[in-house]
């Protein structure tokens, strides 16, 4: 009973929040996952590395797809999300934890960055 409560507020909670709010909730996915990519690279489990690595990747391509280029900062987003992607990709490919982490500290820094911007517009 409690993990379908979960599952309702969890539902509830995306069906009902704004724009920004949705996109604060895909950083905050986009590092959870990378976390569980560390944490699996760590275990050699490279199957759960790469389920999760791909699960970031995603994020970061649906990111630079919502990019609106009548802003001149979009040029600049789209930067650093191609090359968080190519990170993502390498450190897919070499299985290579450090690469991960270093895609998980640009992910935290737009995502802090993001709060900012949400905390100041209010």
């Amino acid at each position: 009973m409690a993990v379908n409560a979960a599952a309702v507020y969890k539902d509830n909670r995306i069906l009902t929040a704004s724009p920004a709010e949705l996109t604060l909730m895909l950083y905050d996915g986009a590092i959870k996952f990378c976390n569980i990519a560390i944490m699996a690279l760590e275990k050699d489990d490279l199957e759960k590395a790469h389920i999760n690595i791909i699960k970031v990747q995603k994020i970061i391509m649906e990111f630079r797809a919502t990019l609106d280029f009548k802003y001149p900062s979009a040029n600049q987003f789209e930067l650093v999300y191609d090359y968080i992607y190519r990170r993502l990709v390498e450190g897919n490919i070499k299985k290579d934890k450090e690469i991960i982490e270093e895609a998980l500290g640009y992910i935290r820094e737009m995502r802090d960055t993001w709060k900012e911007v949400m905390r100041l517009a209010k």
